[in-house]
């Protein structure tokens, strides 16, 4: 039985070694869940947009990297990666005539697509562990000066993961090549981000 086994304590309760361990592996186990989970929805995403999910998952590890400069909590790290992973994830709710457009989008058009951030916070606010994460995909078209949407919020009113994904976002979408453009150089992309410093982003 567990009284010869020895004990250790976890925070104010105490278990066995062996409840400990496998406290641990559930941990780990919830935690692979969260991240399979994560990717599947970037892929039905991508099948509806009919893209490669790398912009996705480019813009996640970029942010982690950056975030690693703010804090080495692993905790918050794990939800600015999910959150920038699954930025995007409200254009699900989008109709298929608006997200596929080829052309120009009316002003009720981009009203309309301009949703998808609360889409995606109401999806992603859902799933018990993921709430830091949901408030990152609500937050990440808001701008530092208060400029952005969908609730005009400025400065520290802004997560500090959507702040980092804001820059991430910015400098993929400069240097990244596009059906009608090439991508530019890592050196153009800082100078138009220093150049938004304090208006989209945080100086």
């Amino acid at each position: 039985m567990i009284a010869h086994q020895p004990y250790r304590a976890l925070g104010k309760i105490y278990c066995s070694e062996h409840c400990l361990l496998k406290t641990r592996d559930a941990c780990a186990r919830q935690e692979d869940m969260f991240n399979l989970l994560a990717e599947t929805l970037v892929k039905a995403l991508d099948l509806r947009e009919h893209e490669t999910g790398l912009h996705s998952k480019r813009v996640a590890c970029h942010t982690l990297v950056l975030a690693r400069r703010f804090t080495a909590d692993p905790a918050v790290l794990q939800q600015i990666y999910w959150g920038a992973l699954l930025h995007d994830i409200g254009k699900i709710g989008v109709p298929d005539a608006i997200l596929l457009k080829p052309g120009p989008l009316t002003e009720s058009e981009w009203g309309e697509l301009r949703t998808h951030p609360e889409k995606g916070y109401q999806l992603i606010s859902q799933i018990p562990g993921m709430v830091e994460a949901a408030n990152i995909i609500l937050c990440h078209e808001e701008h530092y000066d208060g400029t952005g949407y969908p609730r005009g919020l400025s400065s520290n009113q802004i997560p500090l993961g959507a702040r980092l994904f804001m820059v991430i976002d910015t400098l993929d979408a400069i240097t990244s090549d596009r059906a009608y453009r090439k991508g530019a150089s890592y050196d153009v992309a800082k100078t138009e981000i220093e150049r938004m410093s304090g208006s989209q982003f945080d100086p």
